[in-house]
């Protein structure tokens, strides 16, 4: 899912793909996140707060 960038960020970040978190998790805290073969854990903990974990 990609959404919008906030107006704020300057127009060279606005043109990243940007990716709604819990939208990667289907609302729940935890997501499998797969990049050249390698299985990485995308964690939103109950702070707010994103991990990236190998």
């Amino acid at each position: 899912m990609t959404a919008a960038p906030p107006r704020h960020w300057p127009a060279e970040e606005a043109e990243l793909p940007v990716h709604d978190a819990r939208a990667l998790t289907a609302e729940g805290a935890r997501a499998r996140i797969l990049l050249d073969g390698q299985s990485y854990t995308l964690r939103i903990t109950r702070a707010g707060k994103l991990i990236l974990t190998k």
